[in-house]
């Protein structure tokens, strides 16, 4: 391999990434909008649900009851209803998602001792939301009930209510449970991958439409030079990529890097290599700019989004998409960003997931030096 060869394609496709601004704008704006958009779009945290309370009862018990969910940060009361028809309405509007509903004898039940039934109607369109909602609403009157027992205790003249069971829950990794602390990682590798793929994957296509392919093939270059040489600007450019989202999570979204920098970009740039190998072979075999593009959002941003474990437990997905999920290479490095990001472990405990993005990485880089070849056809 010549070196001066090498850095002589090097320089061109820098000179052509400043001279055309659109690459640019998309190799370092784009991560940008996307880390913007998505780190303060999605979120999976579900807060101030908007719900309607009835409240047949209107005594000081019920009314206790209704402010516990005032006073709790995942419940919104929106309205006041009167009946099963403005609770329906509302639900089907959107304008609340759920809905409590206390009946008349509530207070009589309770000054009895007697089990007093709450209703809590929820909207299941959305069944995850509705799921984790209907968890917060049994939490509340979970603790109400406890209150309420506890006083009637002291008042029997009962030293002590205990439960048979205490839980003392206790999170690790993520203690403030936000959601965006596990989602800004992840979205870093998807972007790149995305990105990565999208920037080479134009890159051997324009040659050929453009006409100076043949001008290349005339060179003594070599193909792994032309390769290496058409894939370090981009390297360079991906990097800083990496950088700025790094700095956009800790700096913007507050996000904790508990682990090593150095390992994080290690592993970064190992990615990013096969990343854009993997672009420049589509690129190598399309031969067309407008077919790598496509093909290259296809084999990238779905698979990096649906089953690399960003957004979806791939332990919940069917034992064949698990299998699948293991030729993914963001499902890797989401992996090691989190662990990095949140448990701050190191390359002993992620040695296995290093290891096959590493495989991935050079299998991209030799099979992108093989697939070219100085021929016109």
């Amino acid at each position: 391999m010549n070196l001066r060869r090498l850095l002589a394609i090097a320089r061109k496709e820098f000179l052509h990434i400043r001279r055309d601004p659109r690459s640019m704008g998309m190799a370092v704006a784009i991560p940008m909008l996307l880390i913007l958009l998505f780190g303060y779009a999605l979120t999976l945290d579900v807060d101030n649900v908007p719900i309607a309370v009835w409240d047949q009862s209107v005594s000081p018990e019920s009314r206790e009851l209704v402010s516990r969910f005032e006073g709790s940060r995942y419940f919104a009361v929106r309205m006041r209803a009167e009946g099963y028809p403005d609770i329906e309405r509302a639900i089907e509007a959107g304008h609340v998602m759920a809905a409590v509903v206390i009946p008349r004898d509530f207070s009589a039940r309770m000054s009895t001792g007697r089990v007093a039934a709450v209703q809590f109607l929820i909207d299941g369109s959305d069944s995850n939301t509705a799921t984790i909602a209907l968890g917060y609403a049994e939490s509340v009157t979970l603790g109400y009930s406890r209150d309420i027992a506890f006083r009637g205790a002291r008042v029997g003249g009962t030293d002590t209510l205990r439960d048979p069971l205490e839980v003392r829950p206790r999170v690790w990794f993520n203690a403030d449970m936000k959601s965006k602390n596990y989602i800004i990682p992840g979205l870093i590798a998807v972007i790149m991958m995305v990105i990565a793929a999208l920037l080479t994957s134009l890159t051997v296509a324009k040659e050929w439409e453009t006409g100076t392919m043949e001008q290349l093939i005339s060179t003594p270059i070599r193909p792994r030079e032309l390769v290496l040489g058409k894939l370090l600007p981009y390297f360079a450019v991906g990097m800083l990529d990496v950088l700025i989202a790094v700095g956009m999570g800790e700096f913007l979204f507050q996000v904790p890097l508990r682990g090593s920098v150095a390992l994080l970009f290690g592993m970064a740039a190992v990615f990013l290599a096969g990343a854009l190998s993997m672009g420049m072979v589509i690129s190598i075999v399309t031969k067309s700019q407008l077919l790598a593009s496509q093909l290259a959002m296809v084999l990238t941003f779905l698979p990096s989004f649906l089953l690399s474990g960003f957004m979806y437990n791939i332990g919940n997905m069917p034992k064949s998409i698990q299998v699948v999920t293991h030729i993914i290479p963001s499902r890797y490095f989401v992996t090691l960003l989190k662990g990095i990001y949140l448990k701050g472990a190191g390359l002993s405990v992620l040695l296995g997931e290093a290891a096959l993005l590493t495989a991935f990485g050079v299998t991209m880089v030799l099979l992108a030096s093989r697939k070219f070849r100085k021929k016109l056809t």
